[in-house]
């Protein structure tokens, strides 16, 4: 069994309402979330989970908010002896804008995404403008693109879980590690949605869904379905991974 270091890094954040993560909770709370590439070290292979933003805005308080710093695509791969197109692999947890932005760049690499999204960016429906199509056009076009169907092995110790809560193609990535199973999560969130406080706990609620999402009581039951099924969680807008090095 292989067993994979994760790096999380840093190549774009958003500012906008906490309730963007947190359906029906913290609606009005100025929030700022970092958005990652996630590289998985081991194995043989050069993987990343989703590629960020081809253009952050990197400024000294956005990087206060998150707790780390700001990288750009060449950057923060370079920060581990990489260059785009030393990529092996790409695994997208879906293709929201800011999730893709570098596919491009990695031009020697394969790249697995759900038939679900796929066909979203292509015919993207009014409320789901973060899809656009013209960040994944080159690798569709250079035949880069292998069509995930439903929960498969990627390599030996990756694997992907179709998790459609925040888009109807989102992949849950589970990644054996040194520490147990990880699972980098397939909808946008943050460690709150999966261990909720206390006066959510009061409601009898386990866990909160994304605040975007396909179906509420369908997103509810699979963050459950992920938080029991790893040992790691890593929600893909966690502020606390923006200063951590591996994991």
């Amino acid at each position: 069994m292989a067993i994979w270091k994760i790096h999380p890094i840093v190549m774009g954040t958003k500012r906008f309402d906490k309730g963007m993560m947190t359906y029906q909770q913290g609606y009005g709370t100025p929030y700022v979330i970092p958005i990652y590439c996630w590289y998985l070290e081991g194995g043989g292979k050069k993987v990343l989970v989703d590629t960020g933003e081809m253009m952050p805005v990197i400024t000294e308080d956005r990087e206060k908010a998150i707790g780390g710093k700001i990288h750009t695509f060449a950057e923060g791969l370079a920060r581990f002896g990489l260059t785009p197109e030393a990529i092996d692999v790409v695994i997208h947890t879906h293709l929201h804008n800011d999730h893709c932005e570098n596919d491009a760049a990695c031009v020697n690499a394969r790249f697995y995404v759900h038939e679900k999204e796929l066909e979203h960016v292509h015919n993207p429906h009014p409320l789901d403008f973060r899809y656009l199509e013209d960040y994944i056009l080159d690798v569709e076009e250079n035949g880069q693109i292998e069509v995930v169907t439903g929960d498969r092995e990627i390599l030996p110790g990756i694997r992907v879980m179709h998790t459609p809560a925040h888009t109807e193609g989102g992949l849950t990535v589970f990644v054996d590690t040194a520490g147990g199973t990880a699972a980098i999560t397939g909808f946008c969130t943050i460690l709150e949605n999966f261990y909720p406080p206390k006066e959510v706990r009061a409601m009898e609620m386990e866990v909160i869904p994304p605040g975007t999402h396909v179906n509420a009581y369908e997103a509810y039951d699979i963050v459950k379905k992920v938080r029991d099924a790893a040992d790691i969680i890593l929600p893909l807008h966690e502020p606390s991974f923006a200063a951590v090095e591996t994991i």
